[in-house]
């Protein structure tokens, strides 16, 4: 595994090695071992998935307090533009973001540590979205924040008119509120 640093401390990108030939392939996704070495200890105690169509846009999320999360993502089929946002109070990053394509033909992860919000879109006609988190979903501390909010300046791939938000999604807080929220 090569464990890539961005220009956001914490975030990182994992690019597994393929082992393939005329059979198929063999990737190895998750190695405790080699992660801890690289990125520190961290409890993953959950695995989710979720299946969206084109043009959907999940986020962006986070959770706040001692309920906050460290996500290991990746896709399984398809392809989307996952976004971390620092929200870390004081990180120099703050309010920064990284977008990084995720599908099944590079076979990419992205670690998210605790104290980001998270989100992503899909770009290919269905993607299948895999998760490991650190702490199990609690609605109560969840904080969503308007993925498009002219303040954040996330220049989402696709036009405003292909993207699909959910309800909740769509009455996401201000960014200019979230630092009195978390």
């Amino acid at each position: 595994m090569n464990y890539i640093e961005t220009e956001i401390k914490g975030l990182l990108i994992l690019e597994p090695q393929v082992h393939g030939d005329s059979r198929g392939y063999f990737v190895e996704t998750y190695k405790k071992a080699d992660f801890e070495a690289h990125i520190g200890q961290v409890n993953f105690i959950q695995d989710n998935e979720s299946k969206s169509s084109f043009g959907v846009l999940r986020g962006l999320h986070i959770q706040t307090g001692d309920t906050s999360q460290a996500k290991l993502v990746r896709v399984t089929s398809g392809c989307v533009i996952d976004v971390a946002l620092d929200l870390r109070k004081d990180s120099p990053t703050f309010g920064q973001y990284k977008m990084v394509e995720l599908s099944n033909e590079n076979k990419r992860q992205f670690f998210i540590p605790r104290g980001f919000a998270h989100g992503f879109i899909v770009m290919s006609d269905e993607a299948v979205f895999n998760y490991k988190v650190d702490n199990p979903y609690s609605p109560t501390t969840e904080i969503t924040i308007n993925c498009m909010d002219k303040d954040l300046n996330i220049h989402w791939p696709l036009e405003t008119s292909q993207i699909l938000l959910s309800e909740k999604d769509k009455k996401g807080h201000p960014f200019h509120e979230i630092k009195s929220l978390l």
